[in-house]
C-alpha cells in the first residue's frame, strides 16, 4: 500500500513540475540561443531520478573537452535520467523513442537525435547529423551497445555511429574529438548490495512495456547506481573507428567490471 501511494505521488510531481518545465524549454528552444536549452532537461533529470529513489554515486566527471562522445553502456531508461542529471549532454536515441507518451516529447524538447539503427543506407546521414552537432559543440552520449543489457554483462559496442567522430573531425573542421567511455552499474537495492541474480531488477530489455517496469521501481524504491568516467580518448584523423569502438569497449568493461567486484 506505502509503494502504490508512493509511486502515484512520484508519478504526479514529476507530471505536474515537467508542464512549466516543458513550457520553458520550448521558449528556450525557440530563443535561437540567446537562453540555455540546456539547464531545464538537467534540473527535469535531476527533479527525476530524486522522486525515483535512485542515488548516483559517481567517479570521475564529463569531459569539458569539445567536441565530445560520451559513449556508455545501456543498462536501462533510467540511465538517461542518471546520466543527464550529471551534465548538459544529448542522447542518440533510437527512432521509436521519439514515437512513445510523454518520453518521447521529452526526448525531442532535449534535443536528441533519433536514429534507426537497422537502417543502414540511413547511417552515413545520421552520422552527420550526430558530428554537425558535435562540431558545434554539444556533448552526445552514444549508447554503444546498441541495446539494454542484464545488469550483469555488457554486450559488444557496435561501431557504426563511431563514425560520427570521423565526419566531426572531416566535416566540422576540428582537429580532434574527444570520446569518453563511461560505465554505469546498479549496485543496490534498499542499501542492499546487488547480487547476480538481482542486478536485472533494474534492467529493461527487449521489449517489456515501459510502465510496469517504472511502477515496480517506484514501489520498490531506494536504488544506488555508480558512473564512471574514463579518461577521454583523442581521436585524430586516420584513426580506425572500429579499433577505436574495441578500446572504448575495452575501457567500459573494466570500469563495469570493478564497480560490481566493489560497489561504492
Amino acid at each position: 500500500m506505502i509503494g502504490t501511494l508512493r509511486s502515484a505521488a512520484a508519478i504526479a510531481l514529476i507530471l505536474i513540475a515537467s508542464l512549466p518545465m516543458a513550457l520553458w524549454q520550448i521558449i528556450a528552444l525557440k530563443s535561437n540561443g540567446r537562453l540555455d536549452d540546456g539547464r531545464i532537461p538537467r534540473l527535469w533529470h535531476r527533479m527525476a531520478v530524486r522522486l525515483l529513489g535512485i542515488r548516483i554515486h559517481v567517479r570521475g566527471a564529463p569531459s569539458k573537452k569539445r567536441p565530445l562522445l560520451i559513449a556508455s553502456n545501456h543498462i536501462s531508461w533510467s540511465d538517461i535520467m542518471v546520466l543527464g542529471s550529471l551534465d548538459e549532454v544529448h542522447f542518440i536515441a533510437k527512432a521509436e523513442v521519439a514515437t512513445w507518451p510523454i518520453f518521447g516529447t521529452l526526448a525531442r524538447l532535449q534535443r536528441s537525435v533519433f536514429v534507426e539503427r537497422q537502417a543502414r543506407r540511413k547511417s552515413g546521414e545520421q552520422a552527420t547529423e550526430i558530428a554537425r552537432r558535435m562540431s558545434d559543440g554539444d556533448p552526445m552520449v552514444l549508447f554503444a551497445e546498441g541495446t539494454t543489457g542484464d545488469g550483469n554483462t555488457l554486450l559488444p559496442f557496435k561501431s557504426t555511429l563511431f563514425g560520427a567522430a570521423q565526419m566531426a573531425l572531416s566535416e566540422g573542421g576540428s582537429e580532434t574529438v574527444s570520446i569518453q567511455p563511461v560505465a554505469i552499474a546498479y549496485t543496490r537495492l534498499q542499501g542492499l548490495p546487488m547480487e547476480r541474480r538481482h542486478r536485472p531488477h533494474a534492467a529493461w530489455i527487449g521489449d517489456l512495456d515501459l510502465m510496469p517496469h517504472l511502477l515496480r521501481l517506484l514501489r520498490e524504491g531506494a536504488m544506488d547506481v555508480e558512473v564512471h568516467f574514463g579518461e577521454p580518448i583523442t581521436f585524430t584523423p586516420g584513426d580506425d573507428r572500429k579499433k577505436l569502438a574495441r578500446e572504448v569497449e575495452r575501457q567500459v568493461r573494466d570500469m563495469f567490471a570493478a564497480v560490481l567486484r566493489n560497489p561504492a
